[in-house]
């Protein structure tokens, strides 16, 4: 299937600012915001809630089986801590954000994250588990790094993807000024 528009997998470890940045550009863009914690729980797509992690233990096989007729047609900023569970075809774009360890910290606490969580969570920001993941899973130029430390840097990924989406209607056949 031809899209119409651009899916963008928005992806990092929590507390890196994902649903702050799909929440701008689905603003600027009028791409969807598709957040997958959502998703999982409102569609019945976990396997229960881990009391340990407080959080569901979602289901990747129903996910996708959830999502997959919307998502096809393109037009989805996707909000998810991973992004080797989705087919290459349906992705145009994967960005991972990044926070130093110290941002990450202060964020996750403010959550409050219980100790093993936030641990296991600034392990996998420090050995680039995601990004490697992101690598690993899609074609090099669908992946880009961005560090999301401070407000200057929300703006200025917001912007540059902002500008990747214009690129990608142009030279998809879509408005532009959609």
């Amino acid at each position: 299937m031809l899209r119409v528009e651009p899916n963008i997998i928005i992806t990092g470890t929590p507390g890196v600012g994902k649903t702050t940045l799909c929440e701008s550009l689905t603003a600027t863009t009028k791409l969807q915001h598709l957040p997958i914690n959502r998703i999982a729980r409102e569609r019945d797509c976990h396997e229960g809630w881990d009391e340990g992690k407080k959080s569901w233990i979602v289901d990747e096989d129903k996910i996708l089986d959830a999502i997959e007729d919307e998502v096809q047609p393109g037009g989805y900023l996707i909000d998810w801590h991973a992004c080797d569970l989705f087919p290459k075809s349906w992705i145009d774009l994967v960005v991972v954000l990044r926070a130093d360890s110290a941002t990450l910290y202060d964020r996750l606490t403010a959550r409050n994250y219980a100790e093993q969580k936030l641990q296991e969570n600034l392990d996998a920001e420090i050995m680039e588990i995601l990004l490697a993941e992101a690598r690993d899973a899609f074609d090099a130029e669908r992946v880009i790094e961005l560090h999301s430390n401070d407000p200057a840097d929300m703006e200025d990924n917001a912007s540059r993807i902002e500008t990747w989406v214009q690129q990608w209607r142009k030279d998809n056949g879509g408005d532009a000024a959609a």
